[in-house]
């Protein structure tokens, strides 16, 4: 008992590994994960840093360097004569080279504005690829339910096949005690040959499906089995999730920096410089040898031409954040408009299955009392498949408003951002 017990563990080892499952969740985040779009997070992020590096090198030391060459009409002359004291006059022709190291010790702000803008811009853009993303979403679950409603109707198919072949025994049967004759025998494998077509289209639609999910999510789905999950509706809307509102965040955000900025603009800027250089003449005006010379100080510079366009740019701002609050509002509306809608659509579903098992039921009974009246002679082969396929159009449209169900159920879960699905499945 105890090596059937662990043969029978290692068989259901094998046959798991031989037929891999695949749920929605799954399928949407390989499916995310392969979205070229997905590196553009790698190259916002490194524009980032490089951006920042940038912003923080202005607190290191700048040098400058410049010379100039001149010839000018007239020179320094002292219109006195001094006895015993011969002053040269200067030459007309002037050089002067200058080296200049300035070291920024506060700037307002205006380089801590500048980090935070550039973060903040990086979010925007990092937000706005989620929401290019989050549309594959919709896709996803249009493929995955797909698949699971081809699955079905396969399922149905089989069953049908099995029903017709179990009939076409039947009426052979009846052929030879004289109750059908050969058209009705024609008439069921007419059936049969029916049913085998839509099996094709069936299996050719359903690998089309598999196909454009496997390009979608990067892998190989031959063999692959699709986990049918549970139905089970969210409970709170988790709207805050939805990266469109996450964006308009965002966007406000960068905004209040953009704020900081121009206000940063009219402060004064303090810092140390320091001056080294050779001219002719340098710091002595009244030299005409060639001399070095240095100067060193702290300079403080404060310019107010900003304060002319500062409360423009504070405007503009503010009409920029308005623009964005108004585009929420506007998602938020068209939001609770197809949740409205999506939630009647799953009552109308729920409303509908109700009745789904009765009219199967009820389509067995007729379809075996059809059986019974040809059996007696009662009724033809003819209008017995009729009944048959009644009864499988009934067990379609089971099938179909589960798989409806479903999908309108993530879809309404997609449209309120609830990422974490329930992990139920049947």
């Amino acid at each position: 008992m105890r090596h059937l017990i662990i043969l029978l563990v290692l068989f259901a080892a094998f046959v798991s590994d031989a037929f891999p499952q695949l749920t929605i969740e799954e399928c949407l985040e390989k499916a995310r994960n392969n979205y070229p779009l997905i590196r553009k997070y790698s190259l916002i992020e490194q524009a980032k840093h490089y951006s920042l590096s940038n912003a923080q090198k202005a607190y290191l030391p700048q040098l400058q360097v410049s010379a100039k060459a001149s010839y000018q009409s007239s020179a320094v002359e002292i219109p006195i004569e001094i006895p015993g004291l011969d002053i040269p006059a200067l030459h007309k022709d002037q050089y002067m080279a200058v080296a200049e190291a300035n070291q920024l010790l506060w700037d307002g702000g205006g380089i801590r504005s500048q980090k935070r803008i550039i973060e903040a811009r990086s979010e925007v853009e990092k937000k706005q690829v989620e929401v290019e993303l989050y549309a594959i979403k919709e896709q996803v679950n249009q493929l995955f339910f797909g698949i699971l409603l081809f699955n079905a109707k396969l399922e149905q198919n089989r069953v049908l096949t099995g029903e017709l072949e179990r009939n076409h025994v039947k009426v052979a049967g009846y052929m030879e005690n004289g109750i059908a004759n050969a058209a009705d025998l024609d008439a069921v494998k007419v059936e049969q040959l029916n049913v085998k077509q839509a099996r094709i289209q069936l299996l050719a639609t359903r690998a089309a499906y598999v196909d454009m999910l496997a390009l979608m999510t990067g892998e190989t789905l031959d063999g692959v089995s699709f986990v049918k999950p549970a139905v089970v509706l969210p409970d709170v809307p988790l709207l805050n999730s939805r990266p469109e509102l996450q964006l308009f965040d965002a966007q406000n955000n960068l905004f209040d920096s953009q704020k900081n900025l121009i206000r940063s603009g009219y402060m004064p800027r303090l810092g140390l410089f320091v001056q080294g250089g050779v001219g002719r003449p340098a710091l002595n005006m009244l030299s005409n040898a060639f001399e070095p010379f240095y100067i060193g100080g702290v300079r403080l510079t404060w310019n107010f031409g900003s304060l002319y366009t500062q409360q423009n740019d504070l405007r503009k701002i503010e009409v920029d954040k308005h623009l964005v609050n108004t585009q929420r509002e506007l998602f938020l509306y068209h939001i609770r408009l197809t949740e409205s809608r999506e939630n009647k659509d799953i009552k109308r579903i729920r409303d509908l299955m109700k009745d789904d098992d009765g009219i199967i039921t009820l389509r067995e009974n007729i379809r075996r009392a059809a059986e019974a009246k040809v059996s007696n002679g009662m009724m033809t082969v003819t209008d017995l498949l009729q009944e048959i396929s009644r009864e499988d159009a009934a067990r379609h449209t089971k099938a179909a408003h589960e798989i409806e169900l479903l999908m309108a159920i993530y879809q309404l879960k997609n449209t309120l951002g609830i990422e974490n699905y329930n992990n139920d499945y049947e």
